[in-house]
């Protein structure tokens, strides 16, 4: 199974000086049944696509909950064995926790597929969505097109060979 850990770029750091994402449970994202209850669709790209969406909208919060962090969105997609993932029941039909998932155990960052990162020039709409963010929540439609306006950025795409240029 595909999954998608958000991040930030010191988490990432931290990850590559570990060897691993995390001891577990971590927050990842992944294609589960609400989602693509939720996005409408059996093409499992566009699904995959939705899942790394949902995990870059959580690595937002990241940066928002850390003034001092790059304003770069990460997202790590990494493959674990089937079952080793599972969405909360009580949080399988939340909106805001689409595609979450829990991943026990440790996550080797070996079982890492690819990095997504934003590029350089993202920063300013970035760093100002982390800062929209509380707002855009309560329901704040001017600030929720600040933040709709990260996600108008795609995030770059990374071999695990490139990280330690990324870190």
């Amino acid at each position: 199974m595909r999954v998608y850990v958000p991040l930030t770029l010191s988490g990432l750091a931290e990850a590559h000086r570990a060897g691993e994402l995390g001891a577990g449970p971590l927050v990842a994202y992944a294609v589960t049944p609400a989602l693509r209850e939720w996005y409408l669709s059996d093409d499992i790209e566009e699904l995959e696509y939705a899942a790394l969406n949902r995990a870059a909208l959580a690595s937002l919060r990241l940066l928002a909950a850390d003034p001092a962090a790059a304003r770069r969105r990460v997202v790590v997609a990494a493959d674990v064995p089937d079952g080793a993932a599972a969405a909360g029941p009580d949080r399988g039909l939340d909106p805001a926790a689409l595609g979450e998932v829990r991943v026990a155990g440790p996550l080797p960052l070996a079982k890492a597929a690819a990095v997504h990162v934003d590029s350089a020039d993202a920063e300013a709409d970035v760093s100002a969505a982390a800062e929209a963010l509380a707002a855009a929540d309560g329901g704040d439609d001017d600030a929720q097109f600040v933040v709709d306006g990260a996600e108008d950025h795609e995030l770059l795409w990374y071999a695990t060979q490139e990280l330690p240029n990324l870190v």
